[in-house]
């Protein structure tokens, strides 16, 4: 597949969406002192060459009532059940991560929950999945970062 070429007017309406997904091409077109069609064009552009797929909301979990974080390793009896535990997994709405990992897991997964009690019961859904021999959770005292917005920054930068 071929590199997408972005020019610098495309990092800087990148930039800006990045910042706040809802700003509006009108305001985008202002600041780079171009027309809002320009900025829908090469949005548009960059949607069908699929450097951006959709747009994100950002919640605050702790106002909803989900503070608490916690990180479950998952052992399979066989790996070959991977793909069936997956399915299971993303059947809990409270799983909000899912990796399939090397080393000592063989699925890695975030979750968020109400409180300690909450969590266990999620913790028991994922026990309770064919395949799945045992778990391992950690609980997270803080987030200290979760910042996609750097990362994609930095990655803009560099193509």
């Amino acid at each position: 597949m071929a590199k997408f070429k972005l020019d610098d007017t495309d990092h800087q309406i990148l930039d800006m969406l990045i910042e706040n997904t809802r700003t509006p091409f009108t305001d985008i077109a202002k600041k780079l002192g171009i027309s809002a069609g320009t900025v829908h064009v090469r949005v548009k552009k960059m949607e069908e060459g699929g450097i951006i797929t959709g747009s994100s909301l950002t919640l605050d979990y702790k106002k909803l009532g989900y503070s608490f974080i916690a990180y479950v390793g998952v052992f399979l009896h066989k790996t070959s059940q991977t793909q069936f535990v997956l399915e299971r997994i993303n059947e809990i709405p409270y799983v909000t991560v899912a990796h399939v990992t090397t080393g000592k897991f063989n699925i890695f997964c975030k979750i968020r929950a109400k409180d300690t009690s909450h969590a266990k019961e999620i913790i028991y859904l994922i026990d309770d999945i064919d395949g799945v021999t045992r778990t391992e959770t950690m609980i997270s005292l803080e987030e200290s970062i979760n910042d996609k917005k750097r990362l994609m920054h930095s990655i803009f930068k560099e193509i």
